[in-house]
């Protein structure tokens, strides 16, 4: 096997398969990545049995087909410390690879390629198309909210959900919940799956925020996603996602709207001096007026008061103030509804406008 390729055309598809790559390993050969090289083409392999990512290089100079996998750590740091646009060339002879690079000269031991462990073909039931923009806010909107080594371990990820035309990102970790929903091109049956943390974490390292098509694929137990010269392969959460629709507060009764940016700053100000364990505010809704307060341990005191349109019954209620935080950075609107039914409740928050991403939130009991 022999390949010649420049520096920059190998660095960051290496460093991206290299990112699924754990430093610590069951199996020697999972701190290796398969190259492979066929028909004028470079496969870079790295896996870490639960997920797996194939970047896809097209050579232009000279190559023999072949098959070996070599320390990923190892080839990522020689060629990330090879001086910029270097000419790379490897070659296998024996069992060991040698690079050159003008006057770099390196041996690499190597393991077989055919003990290197490939996710195994699998039945597609769903198969659709959409922009990675889109791809990208579903995840970005929801995945603040995942679970992080729950015991309940179907919480520790995201649920995909397709209907019809809709495609839906859900996550929850008992005390909040995220979802947000996207109109894409195809028609499809009503299915969900769960993609763990782990495998969110990587896919979202592919996505930009341009309307470039990617093609998803899923199985009864894997999802694959095809992101320009990168194919990204992930086992799902073997489980059953809770019925997040009884959650939402579709009869909630007290409702205002007020800026976003405004709120953001005033939780922001309010924040400092919140129980630095609890993280915990009070907010009290009276007529045309919301008063937020914060203490802590020192009886230090932080109160903040907004002028809002609001008619309904006073209600005082404490949350999390980094779960408000968390949403209110990432709903990127001018106006944000917040609904509530009593000082017992959740509040749902949502953009006044176009409100394609709905949070609720579970109040704290002090």
């Amino acid at each position: 096997m022999k390949f010649i390729i420049q520096r920059e055309k190998l660095l960051r598809p290496l460093q991206q398969v290299n990112s699924l790559i754990s430093k610590r390993q069951i199996l020697p050969i999972l701190g290796n990545i398969l190259l492979q090289v066929n028909e004028g083409i470079l496969l870079l392999t790295g896996t870490n049995l639960e997920t797996e990512m194939v970047a896809r290089i097209v050579l232009t100079q000279e190559y023999h087909p072949g098959a070996i996998t070599v320390s990923s750590r190892k080839f990522l740091d020689i060629c990330r410390n090879l001086p910029e646009a270097s000419q790379i060339n490897l070659t296998l002879k024996g069992d060991r690879i040698i690079i050159y690079s003008y006057r770099s000269r390196f041996s690499l031991s190597t393991l077989p390629a055919s003990d290197f462990p490939n996710i195994e073909n699998w039945e597609i039931k769903i198969d659709f198309n959409l922009s990675q923009a889109t791809l990208k806010r579903l995840i970005e909107d929801t995945s603040f909210s995942m679970a992080n080594q729950d015991v309940r371990y179907f919480l520790n990820g995201i649920m995909f959900e397709t209907n019809n035309n809709e495609l839906r990102t859900v996550a929850t970790d008992g005390h909040r919940l995220a979802i947000c929903s996207q109109q894409i091109s195809q028609v499809l049956k009503k299915h969900s799956v769960i993609i763990p943390r782990k495998g969110v974490i990587e896919l979202v390292r592919l996505l930009n925020s341009s309307e470039k098509t990617l093609q998803i694929q899923i199985g009864s137990s894997k999802i694959r996603a095809c992101i320009d010269e990168f194919i990204f392969t992930c086992k799902l959460v073997d489980g059953s996602f809770p019925d997040y629709r009884h959650v939402l507060l579709n009869n909630a009764d007290k409702i205002l709207e007020i800026n976003c940016e405004l709120l953001k700053k005033a939780f922001t100000r309010v924040s400092i001096l919140s129980n630095e364990k609890f993280r915990s505010v009070n907010i009290h809704i009276i007529k045309n007026q919301l008063k937020i307060t914060a203490n802590n341990l020192e009886h230090e005191k932080a109160e903040e008061i907004l002028d809002i349109h609001y008619v309904g019954e006073e209600l005082e209620i404490s949350f999390n103030i980094n779960y408000l935080l968390d949403v209110l950075n990432t709903l990127k609107c001018k106006t944000v509804r917040l609904s509530l039914t009593d000082s017992a409740s959740s509040m749902q928050i949502e953009d006044a406008i176009n409100p394609v991403s709905t949070y609720v939130i579970m109040p704290m009991r002090l």
